[in-house]
């Protein structure tokens, strides 16, 4: 790290940059485009007809651990008092109500058979821990002396069962991806995020996959692995603002979230890019939905590119009319609007550096009530206007007129990108232009008992590509089935079937 990058940090610790300023909620007609259904099957089409000239990749984060996910297991783990079944049904605790829903269910976990063969080493039976030894059932499934679950990440954890076969999150991205990013030479590439300590595990996973799952789909996996890097760590402050130094003297440097990761998406070299969350997976009978809106998005993404290019090079070599073409376009696609009394040459160089810019077609779910993060018109600080995603930690929610606004939006975001990341030339842009480095989160956080604060990036869908070109498409809800508690495994959307 600069000496440079460190004193803009601390700065930015003493001089926290303003919240988002939102102006409205992207809706329908503003800022958010409705695909029919015909429009639908037209753009996966599009796709269809170009895909095999494309080279794609699927970018998956996936390095987070799955503690949170085990969150009320682990507080009950952890209680003394709720060693049995019947502990549990004479508690209130919301944490003890949630772990008498995973007892009940547990055959219906894709964990299930592995869980009851752990125990029977130990000379345990599955049932009888359920009812006279929840601890040891708890231990066994989450700490390190067995499977280990609250410190895996979530892609090496069995998520689906379905007519006897057991699938990892890991494992579903192999198969989904094939459905939907296979490019040229029926290649499916695949680029995961994991951090150093689980990337073994992940190797020997796909080892001992990819060929059943090449086989089956007719595909060739090309799948790489990178961690977030270093160098993009953030140094922590005290309360003072002063550098942390942990007991030994040392500086403190932390993960700076995944907005780091726009480094890694920097270093993938093709056409079009998936970018989806480890945990949105769904079993193979609900798969249509998802792949076919993939496809439309891609279409949608190529169609726009396509546009853009156009006009880009008509700008290279044309006149005052070409410019205006490519101004209207910014304006119709992007929402982007020229600043007033411009000269023409000024014109020209302004739909130049927006033409120039990585597209994002971004999938968009409607909601009745403000679900969090999702897609808003926000004002900068030159009192420019544009789409973005923003998340709840962005917004001064102790300011009623931006807290309202919030609370207002219909569409949440889900993390279902399609991205091209290259220019009108085919060359490469540098995505770290396109940052907005004013978009950090200042976090509390503890090292050792002492609290600090720490750092955290851009996030990788909202500041790290705010200067993006990007257009929201609203994608039906039943394209979503994260996986925040262990108990979302028993939804519809992951429980295959038995037969």
């Amino acid at each position: 790290m600069t000496r440079e990058a460190v004193l803009e940090q601390l700065l930015l610790y003493r001089e926290p940059p303003p919240p988002s300023r939102l102006l409205r909620p992207c809706s329908v007609g503003d800022g958010i485009r409705r695909l029919g259904d015909e429009q639908v099957q037209y753009y996966a089409s599009l796709y269809d007809e170009e895909v095999a000239s494309l080279t794609i990749a699927k970018f998956v984060p996936a390095s987070g651990a799955a503690s949170r996910m085990f969150r009320s297991l682990l507080a009950v783990a952890a209680n003394p008092r709720l060693r049995t079944r019947d502990n549990l049904v004479a508690s209130d605790d919301a944490d003890a109500k949630a772990a008498l829903r995973a007892l009940a269910e547990l055959r219906r976990f894709a964990f299930y058979e592995d869980l009851r063969a752990a125990l029977a080493r130990e000379g345990a039976s599955i049932e009888d821990c359920a009812e006279s030894d929840v601890k040891l059932l708890l231990s066994t499934l989450l700490d390190p002396g067995g499977l280990a679950y609250a410190s895996l990440p979530k892609g090496l954890l069995a998520f689906h069962r379905d007519r006897g076969e057991v699938r990892t999150a890991f494992e579903e991205h192999l198969v989904e991806a094939a459905a939907y990013a296979r490019g040229h030479g029926d290649v499916c590439r695949l680029h995961f995020t994991v951090s150093p300590e689980h990337e073994q595990r992940f190797g020997a996973l796909l080892s001992a996959v990819a060929g059943l799952y090449e086989q089956r789909f007719g595909v060739r996996y090309q799948v790489e692995f990178s961690h977030q890097k270093p160098s993009t760590d953030t140094l922590a402050v005290d309360l003072e603002g002063h550098p942390f130094r942990d007991r030994h003297g040392r500086l403190l440097f932390r993960p700076a979230g995944h907005g780091a990761l726009i480094e890694n998406l920097a270093d993938l070299d093709c056409d079009l890019v998936f970018i989806k969350n480890i945990d949105n997976v769904t079993i193979d009978e609900l798969k249509p939905l998802t792949v076919i809106w993939k496809r439309a998005l891609a279409g949608v993404l190529l169609e726009l590119r396509s546009e853009v290019f156009a006009c880009r090079r008509a700008v290279e070599t044309g006149g005052s009319q070409a410019v205006a073409a490519a101004l209207a376009l910014l304006r119709e696609h992007f929402g982007v609007d020229t600043p007033d009394e411009m000269s023409e040459s000024g014109r020209r160089e302004f739909a130049i550096d927006r033409l120039d810019r990585p597209l994002r077609a971004c999938g968009m779910v409607s909601a009745d009530t403000n679900p969090g993060g999702g897609p808003f018109w926000v004002l900068d600080a030159h009192g420019r206007a544009s789409t973005q995603v923003v998340e709840t930690s962005q917004v001064d929610r102790s300011d009623e007129g931006q807290r309202a606004i919030l609370e207002s939006a219909r569409h949440f975001n889900p993390v279902d990108l399609v991205c091209a990341t290259r220019d009108w030339k085919g060359r490469p842009l540098d995505l770290g232009r396109f940052i907005d480095r004013d978009a950090v989160f200042i976090a509390e956080k503890s090292e050792g008992g002492r609290p600090l604060r720490s750092l955290e990036r851009p996030g990788l869908w909202n500041g790290a590509m705010a200067g993006w070109n990007t257009v929201f498409v609203e994608v039906p809800a039943d394209t979503f089935h994260p996986v925040k508690t262990v108990g979302d495994l028993l939804s519809a959307a992951h429980q295959g079937s038995e037969a």
